[in-house]
């Protein structure tokens, strides 16, 4: 039986004119050899199966050809262009730096290059995964390299440039090859088929294309195998059954849904709430078989994004040469496209982008997936207002009808307030809760006391004035009980009158939570020490309102405050954390040792 070759192997190119999606670099190589502007090292360097040991090959064999063409290729008639083409060639060689990545086999490359070339002009040199040497061997091919003898020609081939060191770099010319468009690949793959007989659907050639990620080795290597499965006649259905690529038919269905749930535009007809509730099941519904089949959710939600995508691209027809895609599936997008406004398909991308970040991070992938969908199509009704974030604002609202009970009617509808009742309703909602059950209605509104207490909130007489400008807000008693004249009773109405201090005294309240009042012997005056002057002046400014609202609490009503500046001789009321830390110490000795056993820090 005939030994069987591959396709990437079978139709690689041999000269520069067949190599695919190249052409800026082969025309500069070419220039190169016509015009006789050598170099004595190149570095060709990109992804996986663009071209980069092909194009090595044919530029070592044309250098070396002995009745170049005037357009720069290989005669392939002459003794070197025969000896490449058959293997026999001495004048190319090649490394794989993957395997011979030692100094040794650095040098046993150097003393290759001493040799001149028996046939040809060249000794080319092609090192194939340079970036795999390792930096001993870089180092004893810098010299080398930098320098060769004037037969010698190296040429480096890298998937992985920012591997390589900067001197290695500086002694090359570089050769940036890019991935390949999809109709590069699918006109080279049509090509090989009609070479080996094969029928073929220009959709499926598409599919193989996408996948291939940009590689032409892969996309033969793909081809091959999707031609054996397909037994010579390779349609779409056949290619995405043996590739397990998701059906673009999916994407356009779910978009129908969406769009049939509201066009998205804001004067847009509402569409009944059945219909939509009908639209949201269909769409889950469609991402269970989806999943059923074995698709990842991640992978899906990708694939929504580029289809609306592709959707946003086709509503101009100067980006619709951006999708790529069949003519077939352009069309599709085309039609589809005339239906959706832009704002439905920003917000939606916008969505679906915001899935594919959080998919990691979520412990129900399934259920965020379907939270996505639901907002796609609430989106598609128009009502969606974007927030301040970079992504819409959201909110999923009932869809589906029927399931909860209508909220009943007033008795009966209220007239316009007069002027003299607006005033009143101002006060009732500041003091009124914002939700009042309907059974409660007919209650009088009560205040509702919080910690926190501001003038601003109560309604003055137009006729009152105030008589200073110093007239801040006193805290009242929030009890009507009195406490005994105790050191505790102090502490808690200190505490209380913290707590009620207007929000504009906040700074003050917290720096009063770190001072504890102490009751004298006389039982008549309160002493407050302050940590620093200007604690102390405060304090002092205040204490007539302290002192006013501790006399209506503790019985007597004689108190009075007295504040000083503390002293270095006077025991602080508080400790931070290292200060407690410290006196612990001193006390037990063992929990320094405690600390250094097991590296102990401090939070």
């Amino acid at each position: 039986m005939e030994n069987y070759i591959v396709s990437a192997r079978k139709y690689r190119p041999m000269t520069f004119d067949t190599v695919v999606g190249q052409s800026a670099l082969t025309t500069t190589l070419k220039n190169a050899i016509r015009n006789g502007k050598l170099a004595h090292a190149y570095l060709f360097c990109g992804p996986r199966g663009v071209g980069k040991t092909t194009c090595a090959r044919i530029f070592a064999k044309t250098i070396n050809c002995l009745h170049p063409l005037e357009n720069g290729e290989a005669c392939n008639e002459c003794e070197s262009c025969k000896a490449f083409n058959e293997q026999r060639s001495y004048n190319i060689h090649e490394l794989d730096a993957a395997s011979n990545n030692s100094v040794d086999d650095i040098r046993q490359l150097i003393e290759q290059v001493r040799i001149p070339p028996q046939i040809g002009k060249y000794k080319v040199f092609i090192i194939d995964e340079v970036h795999m040497l390792s930096t001993q061997a870089f180092n004893a091919f810098l010299k080398t390299l930098e320098e060769p003898p004037r037969h010698a020609i190296f040429i480096l081939a890298t998937t992985e440039k920012h591997k390589l060191l900067a001197t290695i770099l500086s002694r090359c010319q570089i050769y940036d090859f890019n991935r390949m468009a999809v109709d590069d690949i699918v006109s080279h793959l049509a090509h090989v088929a009609a070479k080996e007989g094969i029928s073929c659907e220009p959709a499926a050639l598409n599919v193989i294309a996408q996948k291939a990620d940009g590689g032409m080795r892969d996309a033969l290597s793909i081809f091959d195998q999707v031609a054996s499965f397909c037994q010579g006649n390779i349609t779409y259905q056949q290619t995405i059954a043996n590739l397990n690529v998701l059906d673009s038919d999916y994407y356009f269905r779910l978009t129908d849904y969406f769009l049939a749930c509201g066009n998205g535009s804001p004067q847009a007809p509402k569409v009944a709430q059945q219909v939509v509730s009908e639209n949201i099941t269909n769409c889950i519904l469609t991402l269970n078989e989806i999943l059923q089949k074995g698709f990842d959710g991640q992978h899906f939600i990708n694939g929504l994004a580029t289809h609306l995508r592709n959707l946003l691209m086709s509503r101009d027809a100067q980006t619709v040469k951006l999708i790529e895609a069949s003519d077939e599936i352009r069309q599709r997008y085309q039609q589809q496209a005339q239906r959706c406004t832009p704002r439905f398909l920003f917000n939606a991308m916008r969505l679906c982008n915001d899935c594919d970040l959080q998919y990691k991070q979520s412990q129900n992938k399934r259920l965020l997936v379907e939270l996505t969908l639901i907002e796609v199509a609430q989106t598609a009704q128009g009502e969606d207002v974007p927030g301040s974030g970079r992504s819409p604002k959201k909110k999923i609202k009932p869809i589906f009808a029927g399931t909860a009970p209508k909220a009943a009617a007033p008795a009966a509808a209220k007239a316009a307030p007069t002027p003299a009742q607006e005033s009143s309703n101002l006060v009732q909602e500041n003091t009124a809760p914002a939700y009042q059950p309907a059974h409660q209605s007919e209650q009088p509104a009560q205040r509702i006391v919080g910690k926190t207490f501001s003038i601003r909130n109560v309604t003055k007489p137009a006729t009152q004035q105030p008589t200073t400008a110093t007239a801040a807000a006193i805290p009242t008693a929030s009890a009507t009980t009195t406490l005994p004249l105790e050191l505790p009773s102090v502490v808690i109405v200190w505490k209380e009158f913290i707590e009620h201090l207007p929000q504009e005294d906040i700074a003050m309240a917290q720096r009063m939570k770190g001072i504890e009042p102490t009751l004298l012997e006389d039982h008549q005056t309160v002493e407050v020490i302050a940590n620093n002057q200007m604690v102390e002046k405060e304090l002092s400014s205040i204490s007539p309102r302290i002192e006013g609202y501790m006399n209506k609490r503790i019985e007597g009503g004689n108190l009075k405050i007295v504040v000083r500046l503390r002293k270095t001789t006077d025991k602080k009321a508080t400790y931070s954390n290292n200060e407690q830390f410290n006196i612990m110490c001193k006390e037990n000795e063992a929990l320094l040792k405690l600390q250094e056993v097991f590296g102990l820090e401090l939070t």
